[in-house]
């Protein structure tokens, strides 16, 4: 296919990739089935089952991700990404559809926990990282798109799945969200394009030094000219000491926005006393923010460079957690500016980190690459929420989750200091 079309193409690989995470993102509207089939659980055992003891479900579903991203990743590199987001669409709907048959928890492990988890790995990582690939001009701003629409979907899929467990019940709830996902993935997976080795759209004329010493996208020039190319495949990634303070920079950041997102409802109407229907907004308002910082946020990296926003994003974080820590009852107004400037962070963390990895370590294996980074973001998504937990157990209060959020995004900010200075 010629760059000229190419060039038009891109923008239907990402709004077909867009949609795809819509569904997929819907993973994180775990919160809306735990209620419904703690009941139904209850019921089938002859027994009562608290939704909290579903949790290992959930937690399963968002540890196994890296898994197909780096697997799928490394098809996606070779291959291309097509077949790997159709095959990817199909366990993740298999898995919603036959959750609606599971009568325990180890059946739900199975089929949402690895059905959906690892179904949703392969998808997201091909569909991220082949929209970056198709920008190298603007891969701030794609990774940006790209990641919000996953995270739109724990606004829109909620309220679509309330009615039809309140209409017909959990289990047709999963079959008919599980039948739609698998026909929605399966078509727009069709419009997917295989982003081709060194692509450069037309005009665009790759910089030497871009942001930082090791940004240099890898292109071929409109007149044919080589180009500088940082390219590493996973094992040189791996042996490069910069990947080390990239990951666990991910998961200093990571870790306050999925504990925070883990406990949204509960933690608002514990600290300030708000009813559950006013702290069901909250949750929509952290998502709603959570999305609007991964666009905003990879738009300005693009301008400004990828550590300078993370820099930013690690203090605002501060400040947000701050603002938590010192909200009391009746702070209704102070905790929904804490949890907003969180989902800001926690957002523009996930926005800038798909292009701050092709930057580093190149986009021709980024699809790998990106997979291997993301294992931050699942140790943040084990120890976030599990450290919340047992801190509010025996403390009986969240303060002390909050002080260790703070203390790990100031790790986040040392780190991004010391990567300055060893790249620049």
């Amino acid at each position: 296919m010629k760059e000229k079309n190419l060039d038009s193409r891109r923008w239907l690989v990402l709004v077909a990739s867009c949609l795809i995470n819509l569904c997929i993102g819907s993973i994180y509207a775990w919160s809306v089935f735990a209620s419904p089939l703690a009941e139904k659980l209850s019921a089938l055992s002859g027994g009562e089952l608290a939704s909290a003891s579903l949790s290992i479900v959930y937690t399963v579903a968002n540890s196994v991700g890296p898994i197909t991203m780096i697997s799928g990743g490394y098809i996606n590199d070779k291959l291309g990404p097509r077949w790997v987001v159709f095959a990817g669409g199909l366990l993740f709907g298999g898995g919603m559809l036959a959750s609606g048959f599971a009568t325990s928890i180890p059946m739900l492990v199975v089929t949402y926990g690895l059905g959906c988890g690892l179904g949703m790995g392969l998808a997201y990582g091909c569909t991220i990282n082949n929209s970056v690939k198709f920008f190298p001009d603007k891969r701030g701003l794609i990774g940006g798109i790209a990641t919000a629409t996953y995270g739109l979907s724990s606004v829109l899929v909620p309220p679509v799945a309330n009615l039809l467990i309140s209409g017909a019940g959990i289990s047709q709830a999963f079959i008919v969200l599980g039948v739609a996902f698998v026909l929605i993935v399966g078509v727009f997976s069709q419009f997917i394009l295989k982003c081709p080795e060194n692509y450069c759209p037309a005009g665009y004329q790759p910089a030497v030094k871009r942001h930082f010493r090791h940004s240099v996208p890898p292109c071929k020039t409109a007149q044919g000219g080589a180009v500088l190319s940082n390219d590493k495949n996973w094992r040189e990634m791996l042996a490069d000491p910069t990947f080390y303070m990239m990951i666990f920079m991910l998961m200093c950041g990571a870790f306050s926005g999925l504990m925070i997102t883990s406990q949204a409802s509960p933690m608002a109407q514990s600290i300030t006393g708000m009813g559950a229907g006013l702290a069901a907004m909250v949750v929509s308002v952290l998502a709603l923010f959570n999305a609007a910082g991964r666009v905003v946020a990879g738009s300005l990296s693009d301008r400004f460079g990828r550590v300078t926003v993370l820099l930013a994003a690690f203090l605002l974080e501060i400040v947000g957690l701050v603002i938590l820590l010192t909200t009391g009852t009746g702070g209704v107004a102070q905790f929904i500016a804490g949890v907003s400037i969180m989902g800001i962070c926690f957002g523009a963390l996930m926005g800038v980190y798909p292009g701050f990895t092709a930057d580093q370590f190149g986009a021709k294996n980024n699809s790998v690459n990106y997979g291997i980074m993301f294992i931050g973001f699942a140790l943040a998504g084990c120890l976030g929420p599990s450290v919340v937990g047992k801190v509010l157990t025996s403390t009986g209060s969240y303060s002390g989750a909050f002080l260790i959020a703070g203390g790990l995004a100031v790790l986040g900010i040392v780190l991004a200091l010391l990567y300055q200075k060893t790249t620049n």
